[in-house]
């Protein structure tokens, strides 16, 4: 019975293949987005000011931001916790892939989010300098800023309670 349990215990884990699938599928949606804000920069770049050119080009960079973090996420979860991913041969596996474990995960993944912030950061305040655009309020400035500063602080103590677990003796 208990062979049975752990058996199926032991093989649930493909239960999350569909959902690192769905995940390729937000991939996919994203450079939908993309393809799209970039044909919109494209087409409108004679008699855009150059501040919105600026504003777009970040939201490029914005959405290829989260893009590498789904691919990090799919890449290390589906090894983590699912199956290996045999391409080691392959000229272009990225050399991190088979590498980062949980704990590396967890550290990217805030990583990440922290430069998406940064990035939303900076477009609210290059917006404030834009007299034409819609003004955010002093609150949602200092929201925007707070909850960036708390981004940056989880980070600093995911990393801490890593360095933590690294030297405490293992058991």
């Amino acid at each position: 019975m208990e062979n049975l349990i752990e058996g199926l215990m032991f093989r649930s884990r493909w239960v999350l293949a569909p959902m690192y699938l769905g995940l390729v599928g937000g991939l996919l949606c994203l450079l939908v987005k993309f393809v799209q804000e970039f044909f919109h920069i494209f087409m409108h770049i004679i008699d855009t000011p150059e501040r919105d050119v600026v504003l777009s080009i970040l939201a490029l960079v914005d959405i290829t931001l989260v893009a590498n973090l789904l691919i990090m996420v799919i890449f290390s979860g589906y090894e983590n916790f699912v199956s290996k991913i045999d391409v080691a041969d392959h000229e272009d596996r990225p050399d991190w892939m088979g590498k980062v474990d949980y704990s590396g995960l967890k550290l990217k993944l805030i990583g990440s989010i922290v430069a998406i912030s940064s990035i939303d950061l900076l477009k609210a305040f290059m917006h404030q300098a834009d007299p034409a655009a819609v003004q955010l309020s002093n609150t949602q400035v200092g929201w925007m800023v707070g909850i960036h500063i708390t981004f940056i602080v989880s980070g600093v103590l995911f990393a801490l309670m890593d360095k933590i677990a690294a030297s405490s003796p293992k058991h």
